[in-house]
């Protein structure tokens, strides 16, 4: 029905244009599929595709097919024209028959279609008696690609004893070729190696567990799947892929230990803690399957202990409690391994623990002497006399040679003194009256050591605690400052008192309050108890007078409810105020400090003008000398003053021989000296004076003296600023006067004595002091 479908529209065609084109496949060489077949559209013609196999050039073009006019006369007045994608280098066309020939090979996974155009035209007018047409070329598919796998090589993991048919892993492969056109690209997926464990679905390259498989025995396998493309037909194509199987743990094997008997011993001497031995179950699982906690099952759970190490996964035998050999010598526990984590599906095959025995034995070792109790209290009343008891302790040798023991006690800073220990019986006796308010309670070290064996020494804390007893009267808890009004009136309290007690009262403190009997008959001021520790001090009379008394000093009586009790009597003092009705603590204390002076107000203010007129004074003094430091140590004009040499070279008219001259020649040397340290001025004198003795003042040792005088002059900021030398090397003769100096005297400095300079007075005691040093040099 199809075709006859055909047949009418192929007659509609031609009725609606008489002139068409037609293409036409060829068959010649069973290359390609011969179709013809044109449709109508409404802008022009559209050709069905034609189809050209991939990969099938040879030497000769190929034939794909033939466009024809139906004005074609076969006269050779028409031609055809072929463009489009291609055209020239891929296909070509006879221009005069119309055949399309292919001229290369054609790879249908570069490209898979080509769009061309042909057009018949008159050669002789060279215009188109047909509208130009388009057509496809289609590169139909052949199976020139293999599989690839996508990714690879595989690793996958699986649990160990996984059911038959449990999914491992998917491997998938891929082809180039055309999966729309024949069987290129249908893939057949297949088990190479991996029988009898594992299997393959052929279409979609899911692995499956084919067995059951236990990790303990194999934790690997290498499954090689391949991938073979035209359903596996002859002459396919194919590719592999490895695929690493990794079977992952689980917990289906529970603990072993290697022993079922161990053996261990620990010394009576190891300290709690101590490390006995270790155990070790063995567990063919891994990781968190192969984790166990181990247990002590039965009585000697409370001597002995069990740790796990959790990276060892071993059992650590531990001391839980001290041993005795000579109490008990061997012990035997029951220890147990327990799987951490248990797999529910494999409890009803076996019970995932397991249990070993361990026999431990207890070393002797000489011990030292243990005491009777870990620490003991003692109580003495306080004040007890020298050599009271205070108790006992006791200590044994544990060991069978039962050592006689020997006491001693560890003295501190503060237990020196103290106490004492007999040594044979351990009685601790005091050595001094204990006082509680110093110290309520003692902490004693007492030492036993083995008579037989010194180096044993076992220590024990004793703790004493003195009792009290009431040997301490109350008192004021402090120094009360009370004051009053002159004009206060009668019961007006004016102090509330309290009292302390250094002894400790098992029922609590209670202090009565009184006026001591001395007082009793006074009526200025009386004492309520308020029956709660505490006491009012309330005025006795209106109106006090600081006239007439200043300070009353009242006695008040403390007693405490000790046994026996106690009284002390305090002394308040209470300090008269010039106040109307609100007391000046600060004004009161000023009177009471001024009549503690025996001063009035006006003596006072008095006494505070004094001396501040004599701050003003004494300021005013500062100030003065402050103002001369500053001024010039001397007022003349500086221009004034001169720098003067005296000659006494000839003396004549005395006075009148000086001659004024300025010293700056003496400086006009080049070169002068650094400054030296001054020296003493007695050796100067004494070698001035034998150099002068052979030279005169033009001598260069005398100039190069001068020189230096003069620079050290220069350079002292403590002397006046001028420069004034006097030369007496050589005075003259003659003079009414007689010498002025020694110096040129022929009788030597040792014959004259020089103490008369002493008495010249204050000016002249350097002077004196400098001839008496040189005096003694000589001498």
């Amino acid at each position: 029905m199809n075709f006859f479908i055909f047949l009418h529209l192929m007659v509609i065609l031609v009725q609606l244009w008489p002139c068409s084109l037609s293409l036409q496949s060829s068959s010649a060489q069973n290359t390609v599929q011969s179709f013809t077949a044109v449709r109508r559209v409404k802008r022009g013609w559209l050709w069905e595709p034609l189809f050209v196999t991939e990969e099938q050039i040879s030497l000769d073009p190929v034939y794909i097919g033939q466009l024809k006019s139906d004005l074609d006369k076969q006269d050779g007045n028409l031609k055809y024209i072929l463009t489009g994608e291609g055209a020239g280098n891929i296909f070509f066309i006879d221009e005069y028959t119309g055949k399309i020939y292919a001229k290369q090979k054609l790879d249908r996974e570069k490209k898979s279609f080509y769009t061309l155009r042909a057009q018949a035209i008159n050669k002789s007018t060279q215009l188109p008696v047909e509208p130009e047409s388009e057509f496809t070329i289609t590169v139909r598919d052949v199976n020139d690609n293999a599989p690839h796998f996508l990714d690879g090589p595989y690793v996958a993991s699986v649990p160990e004893m996984s059911p038959e048919g449990t999914s491992v892993t998917q491997v998938t492969a891929t082809d180039a070729d055309d999966p729309s056109y024949g069987n290129s690209a249908r893939l057949l997926y297949s088990l190479v190696q991996g029988q009898p464990y594992f299997s393959v679905e052929p279409k979609t390259g899911v692995i499956r567990m084919a067995s059951q498989m236990d990790r303990e025995t194999k934790d690997q396998y290498l499954v090689i799947i391949q991938a073979k493309d035209m359903v596996g037909q002859p002459g396919a194509f194919s590719a592999t892929a490895t695929v690493t199987i990794n079977l992952s743990d689980i917990n289906d094997n529970p603990p072993k230990f290697q022993q079922r008997l161990y053996y261990m011993s620990v010394s009576e001497e190891a300290p709690v803690g101590t490390t006995v031995g270790k155990v070790f179950a063995e567990d063919s699982d891994i990781g968190d399957n192969a984790a166990m906690d181990y247990f002590i099952e039965g009585d000697s759970s409370d001597v002995f202990d069990i740790i796990t190490n959790n990276e060892t996964q071993e059992g650590i035998i531990l001391l839980k409690k001290k041993v005795d050999y000579e109490s008990k010598r061997r012990y035997s526990i029951q220890a147990k391994a327990v799987n951490r984590y248990i797999d529910e599906r494999f409890l009803k095959e076996e019970p995932f623990e397991d249990t070993t025995i361990i026999k431990i034995n207890v070393e002797d070792a000489d011990e030292p002497p243990v005491f009777t109790l870990e620490s003991y209290v003692m109580e003495i009343a306080e004040g007890a006399v020298r050599g009271s008891l205070v108790g006992m302790v006791t200590a044994r040798d544990p060991d069978y040679d039962d050592s006689p023991v020997r006491y001693s006690i560890v003295h501190s800073t503060h237990l020196k003194g103290l106490f004492s220990i007999n040594e044979h019986n351990g009685t601790i006796i005091t050595t001094e009256p204990l006082d509680r308010e110093i110290a309520s309670w003692h902490n004693i070290t007492v030492t036993a050591t083995e008579t037989r064996n010194p180096e044993k020494i076992s220590e024990g804390n004793v703790y004493v605690q003195v009792l009290d007893v009431n040997d301490n009267a109350p008192e004021f808890p402090k120094d009360y400052e009370t004051f009053v009004c002159e004009n206060a009136v009668s019961g007006q309290l004016i102090q509330s008192i309290s009292a302390v007690d250094r002894d400790d009262s098992a029922e609590g403190h209670h202090f009565y309050f009184s006026l001591a009997q001395e007082a009793t008959n006074s009526s200025h001021f009386t004492v309520k108890d308020n029956q709660d520790n505490t006491a009012g001090i309330f005025t006795g009379k209106s109106g006090f007078k600081r006239q007439e008394q200043f300070f009353f000093y009242l006695p008040i009586l403390i007693q405490d409810n000790g046994t026996p009790p106690l009284t002390s009597t305090n002394t308040l003092t209470v300090t008269v105020c010039d106040c109307d009705t609100e007391v000046n603590t600060f004004y009161c204390r000023y009177g009471a400090f001024m009549y503690s002076l025996g001063l009035s107000t006006e003596a006072l203010v008095a006494v505070l003008a004094c001396i501040l007129i004599f701050l003003v004074f004494f300021l005013a003094i500062v100030t003065i000398r402050q103002q001369k430091k500053k001024q010039p140590p001397f007022s003349e004009k500086m221009e004034e003053f001169r720098e003067n040499i005296v000659s006494y070279d000839d003396e004549g008219g005395g006075e009148e021989d000086t001659e004024a001259f300025d010293i700056s020649a003496l400086r006009t040397r080049t070169v002068m000296r650094t400054h030296k340290p001054r020296k003493k001025v007695a050796s100067e004198i004494q070698s001035l004076y034998r150099q002068s003795l052979q030279v005169g003042p033009d001598s260069a040792i005398f100039r190069q003296f001068i020189s230096e005088k003069l620079e050290e002059a220069n350079t002292d900021p403590r002397v006046p600023p001028y420069d004034s030398l006097q030369t007496y090397a050589f005075e003259g003769t003659g003079s009414l006067a007689g010498s002025l100096s020694s110096l040129g005297s022929n009788s030597s400095d040792m014959d004259q004595s020089y103490d008369y300079l002493a008495d010249w007075g204050p000016h002249f005691k350097q002077l004196a002091g400098m001839y008496a040093s040189c005096r003694s040099v000589v001498d």
